[in-house]
C-alpha cells in the first residue's frame, strides 16, 4: 500500500476516535526516513493510547500491516507508530504544542483529505 493510501486511512481510523488537529504531511523530499507523517492529537492521556491502540489494531485488521516500531506507551503523551512509509505521532495536548512537529516539518506538503461522514 502506497504511503499516501495508508496515511489517508490512518486519519480516517483517528478520526473515527475523535482525534484532534488531524493532519498529513508530506516529507518525502525533505527526509530519508519517511514519506508521510499523521499528527493527531487526544485530549487526554487515555485518549492518547486508545488512538494509538486503534490505528495499531485496524491497520492490522483492515491492511495486514503491523508498525516496524511503536514508542511513548510508557508516558502516552507522545506515541508514536513507524509504519516506515508513514509514522503516525499522536500526541497529548501540552505535549504537541511543546514539540511543534507541524512546525518543525512546515517545508513538508500538507495533504488534503477528506473524512467520511459519520
Amino acid at each position: 500500500m502506497k504511503g499516501l493510501e495508508l496515511s489517508k486511512k490512518i486519519a480516517g481510523y483517528l478520526d473515527n476516535k475523535k482525534a484532534k488537529d488531524i493532519k498529513i504531511i508530506k516529507i518525502e523530499d525533505l527526509t530519508v526516513v519517511t514519506d508521510y507523517i499523521v499528527i493527531a492529537t487526544g485530549t487526554s492521556t487515555t485518549q492518547v493510547k486508545a488512538l494509538a491502540d486503534e490505528v495499531d489494531f485496524m491497520v492490522d485488521k483492515e491492511l495486514g500491516i503491523t508498525p516496524a516500531r511503536v514508542e511513548g506507551y510508557e508516558s502516552k503523551n507522545w506515541i508514536l507508530l513507524d509504519y516506515e512509509t508513514v509514522i503516525v505521532h499522536v500526541f497529548h495536548p501540552q505535549a504537541r504544542e511543546y514539540y511543534n512537529l507541524d512546525k518543525l516539518w512546515a517545508d513538508g506538503t500538507e495533504i488534503e483529505f477528506e473524512l467520511e461522514a459519520e
